[in-house]
């Protein structure tokens, strides 16, 4: 494992430092919570790091730790207890626009996420916010593409079907 053309090998601290933003933002989409997806990430760095000299021979370590990441929160077995929602941060807020509006609408988005089974969220999160395809998603979940598919669309399905009740309260 290298970085770019410079042929020299990532430090497992380079490479925390490199992706951890990112997986924490992937933690955050799974699992709909800070402290859970600080939790999921750091299980996986714990992992990563016994499983060091492994890793140092793929060609993309990030994408091996982000696999690492949905897998991790796939196989958690205890429910979340901490059902916390991210705050916007003010960056991500367009002038002029109805700030509790738009966190309203967040905080919907979320609850509804949760509800989904967690094969089906992963597969929303890698579409949607991870913009992977069928292949890429089917390849990190080990599944086949009509699965990822079918989970998909029951997701979206769902989605649709509690919509509208959240959109009336």
């Amino acid at each position: 494992m290298t970085t770019g053309g410079t042929g020299r090998t990532l430090s497992f601290d380079e490479l925390v430092a490199s992706s951890e933003r990112r997986l924490l933002r992937l933690g955050l989409m799974l699992t709909g919570g800070v402290h859970s997806a600080e939790d999921l990430v750091q299980t996986v760095y714990a992992r990563a790091h016994r499983k060091w000299d492994r890793i140092t021979s793929v060609d993309n370590p990030e994408a091996y730790l982000r696999t690492m990441v949905v897998n991790e929160f796939l196989s958690w077995r205890r429910l979340l207890k901490n059902r916390e929602l991210p705050v916007a941060e003010p960056a991500d807020v367009p002038s002029g626009e109805d700030i509790s509006a738009r966190q309203a609408q967040r905080d919907a988005t979320w609850r509804l996420l949760a509800e989904l089974p967690r094969q089906q969220r992963a597969v929303l999160v890698l579409r949607y916010y991870e913009d992977l395809p069928d292949d890429e998603i089917a390849a990190l979940l080990g599944c086949a593409q009509a699965t990822v598919r079918s989970n998909a669309a029951r997701g979206l399905a769902t989605l649709r079907t509690r919509l509208p009740a959240e959109e009336e309260h």
